[in-house]
């Protein structure tokens, strides 16, 4: 299955339902091993509130999961339940011995703080590596799980022959899911990072002075065509975060699914691009499974 193609500019096109794919499989392959060892990986997801997106996404991981042999099971409170309350269901939940691994699906209501609920996932079981104690694990170089997004923009660099060793790497956006993340993996003293990594963000000045230097430019800055064709070097690798839903009279739904690239212009210029919709969000999901099968895995050491 091919995971590059050309782009109408001269940009190859990377396609993240491919790797994506290829990720998938060998999933299933490490569960099946597993269920020799009489081991059935089990992810939790907790959800609060009625956001449609994040039902939906819970309802795609369910069902991506169950494709790869992970068994999965959501539990959905109202967004009345209390701070408390929720993170005693987390508790109980990790108790549940048929479950290795938790994701609480953000955004939250209003009424909870998403940084005590996050924090009180236990972090042996924190799929996603979103707890202080694995992000701080993470920037240390020590083992822990890597959060899916930046998980998978780094699989997507290696599997298109795009290794991040000694390029500059030029990150814009510090989210802590994402930005920062990606910058602490990348810099990492190992064969599969060891990059040069600068992190832009609002308050950077000049932007373009950055972005043109990367070798490798990853865009997650949640602003529709935020990095233009003269903001790219000529033959770098463009990765683009973001996920951004704008007015389309012309589709059924009103609106389209773009990210903070502008992809028609910049593809004109870089040596390979990944596309909204198709792109990176697929590998989320994937590296989440992945995360999952290795928490499992860690039980049988």
């Amino acid at each position: 299955m091919p995971v590059l193609s050309e782009a109408e500019g001269s940009a190859q096109i990377i396609d993240g339902r491919a790797i994506a794919a290829q990720v998938r499989a060998e999933v299933a392959e490490r569960a099946r091993k597993l269920a020799e060892h009489g081991v059935i990986p089990g992810l939790a997801f907790v959800l609060a509130g009625e956001n449609p997106s994040s039902i939906s996404y819970v309802r795609s991981k369910g069902d991506a999961a169950e494709d790869a042999g992970i068994f999965s099971e959501t539990f959905h409170f109202s967004d009345s339940i209390s701070q408390e309350q929720l993170i005693s269901r987390i508790i109980d939940v990790e108790e549940d011995s048929r479950f290795h691994a938790v994701l609480v699906q953000l955004p939250l209501p209003p009424n909870l703080d998403e940084s005590a609920v996050v924090n009180a996932i236990d972090p042996t079981m924190d799929v996603d590596g979103i707890t202080a104690v694995n992000l701080g694990r993470l920037l240390r170089g020590e083992p822990c799980p890597h959060p899916a997004t930046p998980a998978g923009v780094v699989e997507l660099l290696h599997r298109t022959g795009n290794p991040p060793e000694g390029k500059h790497v030029v990150v814009c956006g510090r989210s802590n899911i994402v930005g920062k993340p990606l910058a602490a993996i990348l810099m990492q003293k190992n064969p599969r990072a060891n990059a040069t990594v600068t992190i832009c963000h609002t308050a950077t000045p000049n932007l373009a002075d950055f972005t043109r230097q990367a070798d490798i430019l990853v865009a997650a800055m949640g602003s529709p065509a935020a990095i233009t064709a003269d903001m790219v070097k000529p033959g770098a690798v463009v990765i683009d975060v973001g996920n951004n839903w704008v007015p389309d009279p012309s589709r059924k739904s009103g609106r389209r699914l773009v990210g903070d690239v502008d992809f028609e212009g910049v593809s004109a210029v870089a040596g390979a691009i990944t596309p909204v919709p198709g792109g990176v969000g697929p590998m989320t999901v994937a590296m989440l499974l992945s995360n999952t099968v290795a928490l499992a895995e860690s039980s049988l050491a």
